[in-house]
């Protein structure tokens, strides 16, 4: 299947959000993604439901919204109202992860579980069979414009193994350092969905032309 490209509004010109989102629309991104962070699981703090009730009035592309918080079974039911279509949670901030994502499908969103550079593929074995989405940080969580760890593809290849090992259906999402470079290694290992945030906002050659080197990068 084609590349879905999620695009990461954290590098976007929020002086002028709605004109970016409606550029990443028209050059043919497919979904919208969020990174909301807290400044405790990670060192900064960005945005809330507020920005996915925004980007839902703005757009009618899917909106990806991922929580990078502790504690995120607190925040679930203000983003599926504010919009969002998916919400992704970390292994590393659910000690009751089951019923966690069990809580995301029952507000009408799909379901999704992320996973750190260093935490291992094993801890999604109890959890494949409730999510859509497995989404593999390619670099360390928390900020943009990272480079991308390579020593991920070895993992990303290993989801792919226990998803048709187990006949799930769920997709591999990436999140981190993906760029026209890095975007190929990650769709041959197995990964089909791409949040790229620098490498479409920060194009300097504009929002359109980031988007199609992506797009390029992976034509069959």
């Amino acid at each position: 299947m084609p590349v879905i490209l999620s695009a990461s509004i954290l590098s976007a010109d929020f002086g002028h959000l709605a004109d970016q989102i409606h550029m990443a629309e028209s050059a043919g991104v497919d979904w919208i993604h969020v990174d909301v962070m807290d400044g405790r699981f990670v060192p900064h703090i960005t945005m809330g439901s507020f920005i996915v009730e925004a980007c839902h009035k703005i757009t009618g592309l899917p909106i990806d919204v991922h929580l990078m918080v502790e504690q995120p079974e607190r925040q679930l039911e203000a983003f599926a109202q504010a919009g969002a279509q998916n919400i992704s949670v970390h292994v590393e901030t659910c000690p009751h992860l089951y019923r966690t994502l069990q809580i995301i499908r029952e507000l009408g969103c799909r379901p999704g579980v992320v996973l750190n550079p260093g935490t291992s593929a094993e801890w999604l074995s109890s959890v494949l069979h409730l999510v859509d989405l497995v989404l593999v940080m390619t670099v360390n969580p928390g900020a943009s414009g990272q480079v991308f760890i390579a020593e991920t593809l070895v993992k990303i290849k290993k989801i792919r193994g226990m998803l048709d090992a187990t006949q799930q259906p769920a997709l591999i999402e990436v999140d981190g350092g993906i760029t026209p470079v890095t975007l190929p290694s990650v769709y041959q290992a197995g990964a089909r969905i791409a949040v790229a945030a620098t490498a479409i906002f920060k194009n300097p050659d504009g929002i359109s032309t980031g988007i199609k080197q992506l797009r390029a990068s992976v034509d069959d």
